[in-house]
């Protein structure tokens, strides 16, 4: 059945965190460190992490799939990614590093019937996504299935949310936003604090081109005086326009709409069962407090359908 948007956009919320744990658990970094990847910052192991279901890919496809991190910054990350350890070698250590993660986090739920029937849910989800022409979801779905339920939820989480994440990319580029605008125009709404993302690297100079050349479309209004880039100004230092507001609404929808096909294998009663299951994982996954409280994702941002 068809399922309104903002229940599309509830699914993404409730199964980003825990995808996005990888990222951020000391388990992680362990076995990232154990291949040779430097572990004082996450990146070194967050870009073959991610990348790694790809196989070897060199940086110029990773800045294009991953979209909204400075190419220069991919370039620092890739380059010795797989002089370090082989991608076969990245996707070994992130499956036991999830494994790890997860039994410790969620404890006795791992073995409940409510855990594994949750897992045969989002695998039907994931399994239905149409990933032509979403490089990320195909890469993904293309693994073999593990068996434990708790790490057929994680691999299905994955698949779902770089099927949007390949979704919502295109539904960027549809509206002639680039890999800085797309980082400004969603300060610009307020989606998180404009330091926030500062952690994908741009510099003064590309921050404020690309602000500007979303000033020229009619889109932002910078502050008075606003010329740091994201990490040295204020959120208010850049706002969008009514049009700017409905443009970056529109990017949201299409993104919904992109990644509301898979749901539609499950019927209203059966994704509230899967939500209701859901909400105590991810609390459990949250009250680590492992997981920033705000992101570039704008997961607490609302939009109008």
């Amino acid at each position: 059945m068809t399922h309104d948007l903002s229940t599309v956009r509830q699914m993404w919320q409730l199964l980003e965190p825990v995808h996005a744990v990888l990222y951020y658990a000391p388990e992680a970094s362990e076995e990232a460190a154990a291949l040779g990847y430097a572990v004082d910052e996450r990146w070194p192991g967050y870009f073959p992490y991610r990348a790694a279901p790809l196989g070897a890919v060199d940086a110029r496809t990773v800045s294009e799939l991953f979209y909204s991190f400075n190419p220069e910054m991919v370039e620092r990350y890739m380059a010795p990614a797989w002089r370090t350890a082989t991608p076969e070698q990245v996707l070994a250590a992130r499956r036991t590093a999830m494994d790890r993660v997860l039994r410790r986090i969620l404890g006795d739920r791992i073995g409940s019937a409510e855990l594994r029937q949750a897992a045969r849910t989002v695998r039907r989800v994931a399994e239905a996504a149409d990933v032509t022409d979403r490089p990320m979801a195909a890469a993904n779905a293309a693994l073999p299935w593990p068996e434990e339920p708790h790490m057929v939820l994680w691999q299905a989480a994955t698949v779902l949310r770089e099927h949007r994440g390949d979704g919502h990319i295109a539904a960027l580029r549809a509206h002639g936003i680039g890999p800085a605008e797309a980082l400004v125009s969603h300060a610009a709404v307020g989606a998180a604090p404009a330091e926030v993302f500062a952690s994908r690297q741009w510099t003064d100079d590309q921050w404020n081109a690309a602000r500007d050349r979303l000033a020229a479309r009619g889109l932002v209004r910078a502050g008075e005086g606003a010329t740091g880039r994201a990490g040295e100004v204020s959120a208010a230092a850049v706002s969008a326009t009514e049009e700017g507001v409905r443009v970056r609404a529109a990017v949201e929808k299409r993104t919904d709409e992109l990644a509301a096909g898979p749901w539609d294998l499950l019927t209203s009663g059966e994704v509230k069962e899967l939500a209701d299951v859901l909400m105590p994982v991810v609390l459990d996954i949250v009250g680590t407090g492992l997981l920033p409280m705000q992101s570039t994702l704008g997961i607490g941002m609302t939009y109008d359908h």
